[in-house]
């Protein structure tokens, strides 16, 4: 199975490595929306930077309060702008709409505070870039839009599946896989808290470029014989996962840690963003592990599918190893610069 899985999916990694931005994680951006009375709020809007690129997303106002000069302030990961919106038309029945979310691969999570102490969140996505704001639906935070990021999230967070793929075809199939994925899926759970919480942090710069050295070293225990057990990583695949896996929980949590939880509800919105995340990444596993048990019955039948069986395990290695060192260096020089 684990010769097929890697001949197979070598057009996988391929494709994932078509735009450098790419492989850093689809991060959502943020409406935060203050009311200090009817007419006064201030209005806070944080949209995701890839290096020193923005994404072109805009929020507006149907009543215009967003067409005045914003504050601005850059931040990694994110440039956050400011509003103080006095004397303007209120709250109340305003339509706010995303420029540029409906050719986007990311979201936009919009959190409202009124003067009388009701919240609300709505999430938008490229499928429904605006929204009607009523307050006349029951306050309270949209906590499954929480567990739809979390899919969303590993699903477009090209450099974690990756790392998936290298620890799939590292340690074969049956029991061990189930070892080095809950070991993986212990430990990123675990920093996704503790990151959230402010318990740990590391620099958004540093922690991508370990992300990306993470899949370099799995690149390189690919090449070694798979008839060689000396090594740590082929003796105690689970424990290279969960050490790996502390640093990927930091990466799911950039984007959270930066985007906040509502206060209302911290507990219920991260175990459904972790949630998530552990669907998302146990669709991928199934998802491999199915294209890889289809190779084994149909492409022996074939002459180019013999061949490709054959040659693919080194074709897939090397595709890995190309893509992650691109990263690794990529995003050093960023870190440093």
């Amino acid at each position: 199975m684990i010769a097929a899985l890697r001949s197979l999916l070598i057009l996988l990694a391929m494709a994932l490595g078509a735009s450098s931005a790419l492989a850093h994680e689809v991060r959502p951006a943020l409406v935060q929306i203050e009311e200090l009375a009817p007419g006064d709020y201030d209005v806070v809007w944080k949209r995701p930077v890839v290096g020193d690129l923005a994404l072109r997303l805009n929020p507006r106002l149907s009543g215009g309060a967003l067409e005045q000069k914003p504050s601005i302030q850059p931040g990694p990961g994110f440039a956050t702008y400011r509003w103080k919106v006095r004397g303007g038309a209120p709250l109340e029945g305003q339509t706010l709409e995303i420029d540029g979310l409906a050719q986007s691969v990311t979201e936009t999570l919009v959190r409202v505070k009124l003067a009388d102490g009701r919240s609300f969140d709505w999430t938008l996505r490229p499928s429904s870039p605006r929204l009607v704001l009523d307050f006349s639906e029951p306050a309270g935070v949209a906590l499954p839009g929480y567990l739809v990021l979390g899919v969303e999230h590993i699903l477009l967070g090209f450099d974690h599946l990756l790392f998936v793929l290298a620890l799939l075809m590292l340690v074969g199939r049956g029991w061990q896989i189930v070892k080095v994925i809950t070991a993986f899926t212990i430990a990123h759970s675990l920093t996704l808290g503790l990151t959230v919480f402010g318990y740990v942090s590391l620099d958004t710069g540093a922690l991508e470029a370990l992300i990306a050295l993470s899949i370099v070293f799995l690149a390189v225990e690919l090449v070694t014989t798979t008839t060689d057990r000396s090594t740590l990583t082929r003796r105690y695949p689970w424990l290279v996962a969960f050490a790996f896996g502390l640093l990927h929980g930091m990466g799911f949590a950039s984007a959270l840690a930066s985007i906040g939880l509502p206060a209302d509800a911290v507990p219920e919105a991260l175990l459904l963003f972790n949630i998530g995340v552990e669907l998302g990444q146990l669709a991928f596993i199934m998802t491999m592990l199915g294209l890889a048990s289809l190779a084994l019955r149909f492409l022996p039948q074939r002459r180019w599918g013999e061949a490709l069986v054959q040659r693919g395990p080194a074709l897939m290695t090397n595709a890995i190893g190309g893509l992650a060192g691109y990263w690794l260096i990529e995003r050093t020089w960023s870190a440093l610069a």
